[in-house]
């Protein structure tokens, strides 16, 4: 029996990761997909045996002292075998010579997600968008094909269509059949023999195209709408996968959100808060009438329904609210002061005092009264 590590050629004091290296080099060249003579058949018979041996640590000891190195009293382990083929050729080593039969060069593209950047207005009522998408699209001259025009796959001629490589292997137990990928063509059972020029052979390009997409009303920042099938191209004329839009609403500089309703302040002159007076303000969607009462006070809300955003699951519109903010003069002349003077003569009200902090809407909206 010729020695193990002559047959891998490596030295008595090799790591088990030089081992391997050597099996995997003299594996590469022996295999029967690659070097299909007896010669080289029962040479690689023997390798396989050799690295069976050495690369377990307790059969390499054993074979060391002057065993056989193998646990069974010799010849080969075909568990472990098969473990070895699924390694360095891809297969399933199993018992029985099942086939799965060969994969398909089609496969689902990828998902996408772009980023859309709306505006508030927009998202009232909702707007119509055409997104530029960087994407693989399907090879207009191959049509997914990969081939070249008037060509088409041929037949593998070492696994003969099925993608798979069958071969018996004597052990114990008798032979048995062990299964892997064809090395000649990747497990497809085909062979592209003159691939399309366009895209390379792989049936899609990368090109930019236009999605027409009609945004809802109502959407609101982080939420993503699916489109099905807008996605990447798949490989060989495979389905497309799905494009994802993710929403982002720019700040405004007026109006602000809360839910469906829009907050927005109203900075009145002192005068039009004590007599009252009608305010005609522009809206995101048109002018807006605000009836002042007289003595409105500062920091209340006036609620105008429906004028809102439009809701995205349902009927109708959320509201606009409407903070005051009653604008105090800071400078007065001396016959504006005799004026005020006299007026706070005539009514006098208490003392200042401290009360309990007012939460709710206004709350949210001081930081804008203060600014």
């Amino acid at each position: 029996m010729a020695d193990h590590y002559e047959a891998l050629g490596v030295a008595r004091d090799a790591s088990t990761d030089e081992i391997k290296k050597a099996y995997r080099k003299l594996a590469r060249q022996l295999h029967p997909d690659v070097n299909p003579g007896a010669e080289a058949s029962e040479r690689f018979k023997t390798v396989t045996h050799a690295y069976d041996v050495l690369s377990d640590p307790q059969q390499r000891q054993n074979y060391d002292r002057g065993g056989s190195g193998s646990s069974q009293g010799g010849g080969f382990d075909a568990g472990n075998f098969g473990d070895i083929f699924e390694t360095f050729f891809g297969g399933g080593g199993g018992g029985g010579g099942g086939m799965r039969g060969p994969r398909s060069r089609r496969e689902r593209g990828q998902d996408a997600l772009i980023r859309v950047e709306l505006d508030l207005d927009e998202v009232i009522f909702g707007t119509h968008r055409d997104i530029e998408v960087d994407t693989a699209i399907v090879c207009a001259t191959c049509s997914g094909t990969c081939c070249q025009p008037g060509t088409s796959p041929v037949t593998c001629d070492i696994c003969h269509g099925t993608g798979s490589i069958q071969r018996a292997v004597r052990s114990l137990l008798g032979n048995v059949m062990t299964s892997s990928p064809c090395g000649s063509c990747r497990g497809y059972g085909t062979i592209i023999a003159t691939p399309c020029l366009t895209c390379q052979g792989q049936g899609r390009v990368r090109a930019r195209r236009t999605v027409p997409v009609d945004i809802p009303a109502g959407v609101d920042t982080g939420l993503r709408l699916q489109m099905p099938g807008s996605g990447e191209a798949g490989p060989a004329g495979g389905p497309n996968g799905d494009l994802y839009l993710e929403m982002k609403v720019r700040h405004h500089d007026v109006f602000s959100r809360d839910g469906d309703d829009l907050l927005c302040t109203l900075t009145v002159p002192m005068t039009d808060a004590i007599l009252g007076a009608t305010a005609t303000v522009k809206a995101l969607d048109g002018d807006i009438e605000v009836e002042l009462r007289p003595g409105v006070q500062a920091g209340e809300i006036l609620t105008i329904k429906d004028r809102g955003v439009t809701r995205l699951r349902g009927n109708g519109r959320g509201d606009l609210r409407v903070g005051v903010q009653v604008l105090t003069p800071t400078k007065l002349d001396h016959k504006e002061r005799e004026l005020i003077e006299a007026f706070a003569a005539r009514h006098k009200v208490s003392a200042p005092a401290l009360s309990h902090f007012q939460q709710g809407l206004f709350a949210k909206l001081r930081d804008r009264f203060l600014g």
